[in-house]
């Protein structure tokens, strides 16, 4: 049985089979560190299984239509109660499955390496009797809507004649048990090679490895031999992980390699932090075994040393300086094949394509408290082309706001990092969640002339009717001012933006200065009528709008694509995009919970002028990425394409029809002229006084606009670095 549905992966599913065959396999021009200096492999563990159910005809499918041209296929090999080989990551069906649904209260138990353990064993059905038995998505997380497509459970040999793979890996995990069963996984194995290539075989049982070292061609599949946790005993010799791990020449008697647990090479603190690395693949290259990674994954807490981007975990291992590991193991293998060819070896003067502009919001915000010195300098170490920032800010209900407090009062204040996906548990770096200080906007432009990779600034203006009108503030004015003493009004090597929501503000900077003036657009918007594009010329030079209102989604799956911002940039005006974050939860699942694979399809896909994130490095590493260069465009750099996903849900698992974007019209950008600001000078707080909130700037309600205070009277202004 063979579901038709899988078949549409490759048809529907953003990548070609043209760009696939035309991709490079390695960057020939960079030595590796590995064993022989070949690029390290990829291996796509039950195919691309952190999207599809794993071992699914459509995981396979789409693992090889979005990897580099070598990509090696992951096969859990079980035996059935016939012998059949099928590719299932466990003994138990009933994770991955619907099992439990065909065969109901048929679970039994069993001692598995002398453990009790319950469930529907692949020992106990035959082949046919698993005909009516579909693969499920077996991590919960991880979205369920395809399980309706009645996937079928794949034999090693369907895997290798459907999808013939430029590698398979055959990986044995419980030979003894199946021994105890009466069933011959070594006679299996045996014989399957001798039907289809098999490249690699891997155990972590060391009786089963030597018992067919001798029958396999070493020239043809390699044998690997496969550590579990270091604490935990291999049955065939009893002894621990870790201390075979000690003995490299005894086990390059039986095998050719080792896969190891990524954290036996980059151990992990309890509060994820790395430690240094450890000497094992040093170690292991020295006794002349190969080195393999396991357990990467992309939508999991990372170590915060890579700010949650898995590309930066894959360069951490093959591309560190000291050694390269010589493949990974990976639930998501776009992303390790993009670091491989198109990340690896980049160095740090490589210089990058015109666009995107990367804009950082606040600085590096998802590594440090938001507009503080040390997400400033960051955000500018790690290559943005412009800054943001806030201190305290306005915020719907009563609260204590800048204008509450004096200059000697803020600076006196903690930075707190923000952690926008807690309710997820998703935390950013508490190491240095306090970190850093705040700066006055005279301190945050001098910060900008001293550097010398930024193009710019860009000041963020909000909430100026309700200072000029309740508060006698003129930030307009404050801003202005600021600019012109730090010497901006004469100087052309950093570009001045001034950004806002409202289109008064807009217009006051349009009459007192020549800055770039931006528009941002904080609804989400399915369309915006000309005549209002035509509008915003009149105040405007460019605009920022929210992800949605390019690639809508619903239950974080894109729906589609608008033309906002190709009737935008016919109108001239350059469009900027917020808020590209790396935490995987950011994402809709059509980016593969990969931030590099999101930013890339909106400026290949759509051709957006800049992105806004809180993250800089992985844009700022996106724009020198070598892939780019190529005459034909590998798969894994190929945009996604809008909707392709949610196509290949059954209608029994679709999410219910959302309501579209609105249509940006004239009242929503035209406003009346800003408020003139009474000489008199406003009241002076008592205290750390509250205040009523002040009304949203435009109709609909507000979140975090920025404010800089060099006195009472420095109050209101979003700070980017560009």
């Amino acid at each position: 049985m063979f579901n038709s549905r899988a078949l549409v992966v490759l048809a529907l599913l953003l990548h070609s089979v043209v760009a696939l065959v035309s991709a490079k396999g390695s960057n020939s021009t960079s030595k590796w560190q590995t064993l022989r200096g070949d690029a390290p492999l990829v291996i796509a563990r039950g195919g691309f299984s952190g999207l599809f159910p794993g071992f699914s005809s459509a995981a396979y499918s789409l693992a090889l239509a979005t990897s580099v041209p070598d990509v090696v296929l992951w096969c859990d090999v079980q035996l059935t109660k016939d012998g059949a080989g099928i590719c299932f990551p466990d003994l138990l069906l009933n994770n991955n499955s619907d099992i439990q649904d065909v065969f109901a209260k048929k679970d039994k138990t069993y001692l598995v390496n002398g453990v009790s353990t319950s469930g529907w064993f692949t020992v106990d059905y035959t082949f046919s009797d698993l005909a009516n038995v579909f693969v499920t998505q077996g991590v919960y997380s991880r979205t369920n809507k395809f399980d309706g497509n009645m996937y079928p459970i794949l034999t090693v040999e369907d895997v290798a004649t459907q999808f013939k793979p430029p590698g398979l890996w055959l990986n044995v995990q419980h030979d003894i048990f199946f021994t105890q069963h009466n069933l011959s996984m070594r006679n299996y194995v045996l014989s399957v090679s001798r039907k289809v290539v098999v490249n690699y075989i891997s155990s972590p049982e060391v009786a089963f490895l030597n018992g067919i070292k001798a029958r396999v061609s070493p020239s043809t599949t390699k044998l690997v031999f496969r550590f579990l946790g270091q604490d935990d005993t291999e049955p065939s010799t009893k002894q621990t992980y870790g201390s075979l791990l000690k003995n490299l020449t005894y086990i390059k008697t039986f095998a050719s390699g080792i896969l190891i647990p990524k954290t036996y090479i980059w151990p992990v603190t309890k509060d994820l932090y790395l430690e240094p690395h450890t000497s094992i693949v040093l170690d292991a290259h020295k006794a002349g075994l190969t080195v393999f990674a396991s357990d990467f994954v992309n939508d999991v807490p990372l170590a915060y040393n890579y700010s949650y981007d898995p590309v930066s975990e894959y360069l951490y291992f093959v591309d560190n300086g000291d050694f390269s590991v010589d493949g990974v193991l990976s639930d998501f293998p776009i992303t390790p094949s993009a670091a491989r060819d198109c990340f690896a070896h980049l160095g740090n003067n490589t210089s990058g394509q015109v666009k995107p502009l990367v804009i950082s919001k606040y600085g590096a915000s998802g590594d440090f408290p938001s507009c503080t010195d040390l997400a400033y300098s960051k955000a500018i170490a790690d290559g943005v082309d412009h800054l943001t920032t806030v201190i305290p800010e306005i915020k719907a209900g009563s609260g204590i706001y800048t204008f509450s407090l004096t200059w000697e009062e803020i600076k006196s204040l903690t930075p707190i990092i923000s952690n926008p996906w807690s309710r997820y548990t998703l935390f950013r770096s508490p190491r240095t969640k306090t970190a850093g200080k705040y700066l006055t906007l005279s301190d945050f432009l001098t910060l900008a002339q001293k550097s010398s990779s930024l193009s710019g600034v860009l000041i963020g203006v909000e909430y100026a009717t309700y200072l000029a009108e309740e508060q006698r503030l003129s930030v307009t004015d404050a801003v202005i001012d600021a600019l012109r003493k730090a010497g901006f009004d004469n100087q052309t090597a950093l570009d001045v933006k001034i950004q806002s929501t409202n289109s008064s503000v807009l217009m006051k900077f349009k009459e007192k200065t020549k800055y770039d003036l931006v528009y941002n657009i904080e609804e989400n918007i399915g369309d915006a009528l000309s005549s209002t594009i035509e509008d915003i010329k009149k105040f405007a030079d460019s605009v920022v709008i929210k992800k949605a209102s390019i690639f809508p989604e619903t239950q974080a799956f894109v729906t589609g694509v608008t033309n906002v911002v190709p009737e935008l940039q016919a109108a001239k005006l350059p469009v900027y995009v917020e808020l590209f974050s790396n935490e995987f939860v950011s994402q809709a699942w059509d980016f593969f919970s990969d931030p590099t694979v999101e930013i890339n399809s909106f400026v290949l896909g759509v051709n957006i002028d800049g992105v806004i994130t809180d993250f800089p490095k992985t844009a700022a590493r996106y724009k020198g990425n070598r892939c780019l260069s190529e005459k034909v465009l590998p798969s894994y750099m190929s945009p996604v394409q809008p909707a392709s996903l949610i196509q290949v849900v059954t209608p029994d698992y679709l999410p219910p029809a959302e309501a579209p974007n609105p249509t940006l019209t004239a009242s929503d950008v035209i406003e009346p002229p800003l408020p003139s600001v009474e000489s008199a000078p406003a009241p002076g707080p008592t205290g750390r006084s509250t205040v009523g909130a002040p009304p949203p700037p435009n109709r609909q309600p507000k979140i975090a606009a920025g404010f800089f205070l060099s006195s009472l009277a420095m109050l209101i202004a979003t700070l980017f670095l560009l």
